[in-house]
């Protein structure tokens, strides 16, 4: 797992796990291992760690709070919030900081990709002769892709050659590097290595959680999506390394919007073992947790802290923790409530349920989220099934107060479970305090309301609706409040079923195939009108708004229209920034937004102006890489993309 870049981490300070093959056991049994060196890679056992490696990998980027603020904030969803420091600042790109080589954070990706995609090409060198079969390298063949597809995303052309050879496994540091171009990452590493893994992955995973033929269909349907509007460049955005927008095999982005379309097609014709699941509350349910929907995810687990990556009680704040939620919960248990005998308490805890979580208040989302994006409220249910809304009483669960009631708005009763602070849905008739008001935080008041209460335009960066579909869950919790402060242990979804529906949908609409495009959008959006559940009520509701959900959908489909789509269906999931610089709508969409203040009772609603450069389309290389590397001035400097 050596790999040509001096600051990532080199074979013998990786633990690799092993990944037991044979036998009845269908799930990924990991056992690290200290230290290795380049021969042992080359045997059965080295070949078996490095297959599993490439699935732990997945754990030092998917939920990684830091790398999930590279992928929200500064995009039409989020904004830093309260409690931001510089790495979510800079990114929003709003003049409270400056993105560069040194704050950027896609260093997370740039600093785990390359070793693994130098594990990958260990297996596919090495393992035929350790005798393994071709399916099992083509899962191999699969992340090496996977892991050049999301770097030339986000970098544009990045190196092929890690010191061996192009593709080739390397063993030996090296202290040089020469950038790719885009179109020789896409045809000599992305699209050869999941053709081949298409044709030799099997149809159903071996493991559970493991790849198979329709999860490297997904990902080469989308890249062939993305180098489609790469070649087109509709709004001349800059590509680096410098080169022709020509196809080395002589394709034009019609060509390759085609082959999007109809590669998401035959992934929807033959599901393997996926599925949409029967609503959209369940695929984000974390009792439902790798559903039929799920197709790739990074795992974790709270039966084991061995197995889960990281601690069971505590949290780390870096990788392997899935600490993505935390960035995205503000401080709810500040809010107050009066006891019985008029003291002042916190009735909301923190807790680790799926509505609530660790508080760290560094993004919020934009009150466009709630005011265009999630417009639809009553027949849609995706905004129920996204964010928290309502947060009730949790009083009960620890030892800070046994009475049965408090006093809450307009000095009426609650009890536990019972509502303490609603977002609503309007404006009309609120009335907030000055300052933090008699609940500590500013919340507003309703006639006859016992719960505190915050409409849209009262949305600020020191409060907002939490995101319930990635917070926590823990079966161990008992009748207490769990381990709040800990990573979380449920699995982080990387890759969905759906994904094929919004590939082909956008792919159809560039090849101007309407009826086509509204009739892929449409499955969705039907499945997005069926309730079993509401959050905010958190009670049953089994509502079918499915005929008025696809009556409502536009007779002629847009891009800007699927994005809107793929925003209600994706919210905070880390696709964001990726779906505006793939169709170069980033400026456009966000280079704007409303959001109340950082202080306590703000809820005066402010616009701001971001500075979206051509040359932000691309993420800085990090200046550690730069720092490590022994080449001339002239030459680093032209390994950095512009604008840096």
């Amino acid at each position: 797992m050596k790999k040509i870049f001096y600051k990532i981490r080199t074979l013998s300070a990786v633990a690799l796990a092993l990944i037991m093959l044979g036998g009845c056991s269908d799930v990924l049994n990991e056992q690290p291992r200290s230290k290795y060196d380049p021969n042992f890679l080359k045997t059965q056992s080295g070949i078996e760690g490095a297959l599993t490696a490439l699935y732990a990998h997945l754990r030092d980027t998917y939920g990684q709070g830091y790398y999930y603020n590279n992928c929200e904030t500064g995009t039409d969803e989020y904004t830093f919030a309260q409690s931001a420091d510089g790495n979510f600042k800079d990114a929003d790109l709003s003049g409270n900081g400056t993105l560069d080589a040194t704050s950027s954070r896609a260093d997370v990706l740039w600093g785990n990709a390359f070793g693994y995609i130098n594990t990958s090409s260990d297996v596919i060198e090495n393992a035929t002769a350790a005798g393994f079969s071709e399916s099992l390298i083509s899962e191999a063949r699969f992340f090496r892709a996977f892991d050049y597809f999301r770097l030339v995303q986000t970098f544009g052309g990045v190196p092929l050659d890690l010191g061996a050879g192009i593709l080739k496994f390397n063993s030996n540091p090296s202290r040089t590097s020469v950038r790719n171009t885009v179109p020789e990452v896409y045809t000599k590493a992305i699209f050869p290595d999941l053709n081949t893994a298409i044709t030799n992955l099997p149809d159903n995973p071996r493991v559970t959680g493991g790849v198979c033929k329709n999860t490297a269909r997904l990902v080469l349907a989308q890249a062939y999506l993305t180098y489609a509007w790469w070649l087109e460049n509709p709004n001349s955005i800059p590509t680096y390394p410098e080169c022709n927008r020509t196809d080395p095999d002589g394709h034009d982005a019609k060509w390759y919007f085609q082959k999007a379309y109809d590669l998401a097609l035959d992934g929807i014709a033959h599901p393997g073992p996926f599925a949409l699941q029967p609503t959209f509350y369940d695929v984000n349910l974390a009792q439902n947790d790798r559903n039929s929907e799920w197709m790739l995810w990074a795992d974790h687990t709270e039966s084991s802290e061995y197995y889960n990556g990281s601690s069971l009680t505590y949290g780390s704040g870096g990788a392997p923790d899935n600490f993505a939620s935390w960035m995205v919960s503000w401080n709810y248990p500040n809010m107050q409530a009066k006891t019985t005998d008029g003291k002042s308490f916190n009735p909301v805890r923190r807790e680790a349920s799926q509505p609530l979580g660790r508080p760290w208040t560094r993004m919020a989302p934009v009150q466009e989220v709630f005011t265009k994006t999630f417009a639809d409220k009553t027949m849609d249910s995706r905004y129920d099934g996204t964010f928290t809304t309502v947060y009730r009483a949790n009083w009960n669960k620890d030892t800070q107060y046994a009475g049965a009631t408090a006093t809450n708005a307009n000095g009426l009763s609650i009890a536990p479970g019972d509502a303490v602070l609603s977002f609503v849905n309007s404006d009309n008739g609120i009335t907030y305090p000055s300052g933090a008001g008699d609940d500590g935080i500013g919340g507003g008041t309703l006639p006859n309301r016992a719960d505190y209460v915050v409409g849209p335009s009262g949305i600020s960066r020191y409060m907002y609706p939490m995101l319930w579909k990635i917070g926590p869950y823990r079966t161990d919790n008992g009748t207490g409040l769990g381990q709040p402060n800990a990573g979380s242990t449920r699995p982080y979804a990387i890759l969905k079923f759906s994904e094929f529906y919004f590939v082909a949908a956008e792919a159809a609409v560039k090849l101007n195939m309407n009826t086509e495009a509204r009739n892929l959008i449409n499955v969705i959006r039907a499945r997005a009108g069926k309730w079993r559940f509401s959050n905010a009520d958190n009670t049953t509701k089994i509502e079918d708004h499915s005929a008025e959900m696809v009556a409502a959908t536009p007779s002629t489909i847009t891009i800007n229209y699927l994005l809107d789509e793929m925003s209600r269906e994706y919210f905070g999931e880390g696709h964001r920034w990726f779906d505006l610089v793939r169709t170069q709508t980033w400026a456009e969409r966000a280079g704007s937004y409303t959001i109340a203040g950082s202080a306590t009772g703000d809820h005066t609603p402010v616009i701001y102006k971001r500075t979206i450069t051509k040359e932000n389309y691309l993420r800085p290389i990090p200046q550690s890489q730069l720092d490590a590397m022994q080449m001339a001035p002239d030459e680093l400097k032209k390994f950095q993309n512009p604008g840096y």
